[in-house]
C-alpha cells in the first residue's frame, strides 16, 4: 500500500508534467493548484525526490520569486540554470529574468 506521501509525490508529479516547454512555476502554485496552500515545502520536497524519476522537468520549478532555490539538487554546478537556458529562459544570479512572462499557473486538480 502507498504511503500519503508517495501518493502526494505523485499529484506534483502529475502537475509538473503538465508545465510547458519554456515556461516555469513554483512550489506554492504546484500545492495551490492540489489544494493544499500551505504546502509549499512538501511540493519541494517532491521535487527534490523526482530525481528517481525520469519525466519530471523539476528544473522548471522555482520559488515565488523566480530563483533557482532547488539548483543544489542538480547535478553539477549549474544544470538547473544550463536547462531552463536551452527552453530560452534568461536567469541572473539563480534569478529568472522576467519571471512573470515565463510564469505557467496550474490548473486546480
Amino acid at each position: 500500500m502507498a504511503s500519503d506521501n508517495d501518493n502526494f509525490f505523485e499529484r506534483v508529479y502529475a502537475v509538473a508534467r503538465q508545465i510547458p516547454y519554456g515556461k516555469v512555476t513554483s512550489y506554492g502554485a504546484i500545492a495551490k493548484a492540489l489544494g493544499v496552500a500551505r504546502s509549499a515545502r512538501m511540493v519541494g520536497w517532491a521535487m527534490n525526490a523526482s530525481h528517481l524519476k525520469e519525466d519530471i522537468p523539476a528544473h522548471r520549478v522555482v520559488n515565488r520569486k523566480g530563483m533557482l532555490t532547488g539548483k543544489h539538487h542538480f547535478e553539477g554546478t549549474n544544470l538547473m540554470q544550463q536547462l531552463l537556458e536551452s527552453e530560452g529562459i534568461k536567469v541572473v544570479n539563480n534569478q529568472i529574468v522576467d519571471f512573470e512572462k515565463y510564469f505557467w499557473q496550474p490548473e486546480v486538480q
